[in-house]
């Protein structure tokens, strides 16, 4: 079982810009349309959790729903999933180890975690053994950051890193227990 994040950031370290917008993650050519891992990645998971607000920067993206997986959407303020999303997303609510271990308990035992406040809550209640972060070559000077407040350090081990596209460079970390 394992809650892994995979993400983007800047280099200053920001998920999204002062907008709460992501366009700057596109700025990079891809010319062949390479998938930059995210195919092998998804394959390992078996459902997605993420936050309201991740919820509707994905729904604005203007394309057909991204995922084959199911996605637990944990929001203490909707009650209704988006139309035609029925049978793909589903609300979840609680303390974060009371939702891993429900959904740990219907199967779902290797999560994809994303979102900022939702990285953010997971790692201060240490619920983080994977992170994959690709860095994209830009300064956003401000925005929403990826890491936020803990009360003592994590620590990660630094398992891999790659170059990708000749400008991205992906790191794995693996949590130290």
């Amino acid at each position: 079982m394992a809650n892994i994040v995979y993400i983007a950031t800047s280099l200053d370290g920001f998920i999204a810009d002062k907008d709460n917008k992501v366009d700057w993650l596109h700025d990079i050519p891809n010319p062949d349309g390479l998938d930059l891992g995210f195919g092998d990645f998804m394959a390992r998971i078996d459902a997605l959790v993420m936050g309201r607000n991740t919820l509707e920067i994905v729904l604005n993206f203007g394309i057909d729903w991204p995922y084959n997986k199911p996605v637990f959407v944990l929001s203490n303020t909707l009650t209704n999933v988006p139309a035609g999303l029925e049978d793909k997303v589903f609300l979840v609510n609680g303390p974060l180890p009371q939702v891993i271990k429900q959904l740990n308990d219907q199967g779902y035992n290797n999560l994809y975690i994303d979102g900022g406040k939702t990285i953010q809550g997971f790692l201060q209640q240490d619920l983080i053994d994977e992170m994959i972060i690709t860095t994209i070559p830009v300064l956003l000077g401000g925005g929403i950051s990826l890491f936020g407040e803990l009360a003592s350090p994590l620590k990660f081990k630094h398992a891999k890193a790659e170059r990708l596209l000749d400008c991205l460079v992906q790191n794995t970390f693996l949590r130290q227990r």
